[in-house]
């Protein structure tokens, strides 16, 4: 996907925020089909994330398109407030003190050698069998790991491998990008 504007990204964070109030206050889903922008048909990796008061609140999304961009917003805000395991689901009472923080993702490319890695540009993927984990480049600079530590904790926070798996030959590292829209 070509990058967005600015307009086209405040316009996702519009469409996120609608969805996330509508949501928990009503459980109701609004409908964006009918917004005739060609950039929201389009299928991209995306994540919403959500914090609270600085914090991490939620973070759920695709690494690679699977449906319209509108539909992912709304999907992935819902899953993000009320699906992400690591947090009890957003009540009515914290929405004026949450932030919204989207994505959007180039697809993933292949690496053979993590020196391809650009800290705090690129995010990265862990592939081993049927164990992966994910990281956004944002982990970097939140977290000022180095490369060898971004990569240890990817492998045994997110993908459930070793600490060191990232070394070994059978496992795939793949990068990629994002353009990042906040409310901030």
């Amino acid at each position: 996907m070509n990058k967005l504007t600015d307009e086209e990204g405040k316009l996702l964070i519009s469409m996120a925020r609608r969805t996330l109030e509508s949501y928990i206050t009503n459980r109701e889903k609004p409908n964006f089909s009918d917004i005739d922008k060609p950039f929201l048909r389009k299928e991209s990796g995306l994540f919403v994330t959500l914090h609270k008061n600085g914090r991490l609140r939620g973070c759920i999304g695709y690494i690679v398109g699977m449906e319209p961009l509108f539909k992912s917003v709304v999907d992935l805000t819902i899953a993000s407030s009320t699906q992400d395991p690591r947090f009890p689901k957003v009540v009515k009472g914290e929405l004026s003190d949450i932030d919204i923080e989207i994505s959007v993702l180039t697809p993933p490319e292949k690496i053979s050698n993590i020196d391809e890695i650009i800290m705090g540009e690129h995010g990265v993927i862990i592939k081993a069998g049927n164990r992966q984990g994910v990281y956004l480049p944002q982990v970097y600079n939140e977290t000022g790991w180095s490369k060898e530590e971004f990569l240890s904790n990817l492998c045994e926070t997110k993908a459930g491998l070793d600490r060191y798996a990232w070394k070994k030959p059978n496992v795939e590292i793949f990068i990629f990008s994002t353009q990042i829209f906040s409310e901030k």
